[in-house]
């Protein structure tokens, strides 16, 4: 089973009245279009908007929720995305008869047409001028970062290390992190970069594998990348790895050559702006292009 084979809008005859969302930023994009009356299930991920989900069934992470619960919801439709969920999971809620909905919105305006699938598939218009206006809002944003110089960026979205070599995953060019970040002003200093199969060969230590199907939007990087690239700016995201001070701190020293060291251009930011497409995007026009100033 293709995921992508499931990204075409459902033709359900009626708006759906019970749905279950698996993905955090539909959750909140369909409270914020005043769908959330609809949600009758979530994953434990998903917290905004904060304050109205108390009442709804948690149904366990994104990559491993229990689809006897979802089903035992009798849901109309259940949301699901091609990064966020497993293969496995669309498989067994299919099995079962439950009608899902495959979203994958790798680019800005990608993450906009989303908005108006859902509105395409509640049969109505009523959230339109919401959308309309976030769409301005983005196009004013891409108008406001052609006038200024670019400037380059890195944004890891986690760290580890492997026999005592710390190295950092990134976001390529095919995503939506990247994306967001482009038009708004940056270049991403690993937009070609594709990750390497196995992971020694990502860190540039053994010949690489032929990566197959496998994801290569992802790849690892090392330190000795990272200076050599001389980051402007650099993105530290509360997730998925939770950045901190702490470890600002280290990387201000460890990166203390980049530019973005020297003039003290390192930022940790919520990470839902960067990587939640659909509704948080209001917010994320918001906040971010500062930082590109």
């Amino acid at each position: 089973m293709e995921l992508e084979a499931l990204t075409e809008i459902p033709d359900l005859p009626t708006p759906p009245k019970r749905v279950v969302s698996l993905v955090p930023s539909i959750t909140e994009s369909l409270f914020v279009l005043g769908f959330g009356e609809t949600v009758v299930g979530i994953t434990d991920y998903c917290i905004y908007p904060q304050g109205q989900l108390n009442h709804l069934l948690r149904l366990g992470g994104t990559k491993n929720p229990d689809v006897e619960k979802v089903v035992a919801l009798q849901p109309d439709l259940v949301f699901m995305d091609k990064d966020e969920n497993m293969r496995a999971t669309a498989e067994e809620l299919l099995e079962a008869g439950v009608r899902i909905w495959v979203s994958f919105p790798h680019t800005v305006d990608a993450g906009l047409d989303l908005l108006r699938d859902l509105l395409a598939i509640y049969h109505t218009d009523r959230a339109a001028m919401q959308v309309a206006t976030l769409q301005a809002a983005l196009d004013w944003a891409k108008r406001a970062a052609e006038s200024q110089e670019p400037k380059r960026f890195f944004c890891p979205i986690w760290a580890d290390e492997t026999d005592g070599v710390q190295w950092w995953m990134t976001a390529n060019e095919d995503t939506y992190l990247s994306d967001l970040l482009t038009t708004l002003g940056g270049i991403n200093i690993f937009a070609e970069r594709q990750r390497s199969y196995p992971l020694s060969a990502d860190m540039g230590l053994t010949e690489a594998e032929d990566p197959g199907e496998r994801d290569t939007r992802f790849p690892r990087v090392i330190l000795e990348e990272i200076l050599a690239a001389e980051p402007e700016i650099i993105f530290l995201p509360s997730e998925p790895f939770a950045f901190d001070l702490a470890h600002k701190r280290a990387y201000m020293q460890s990166m203390s050559t980049t530019p973005a060291a020297k003039h003290n251009r390192m930022y940790l930011v919520d990470g839902s702006l960067l990587a939640w497409p659909g509704a948080r995007l209001a917010k994320a026009l918001n906040e971010l292009p500062r930082f590109f100033e």
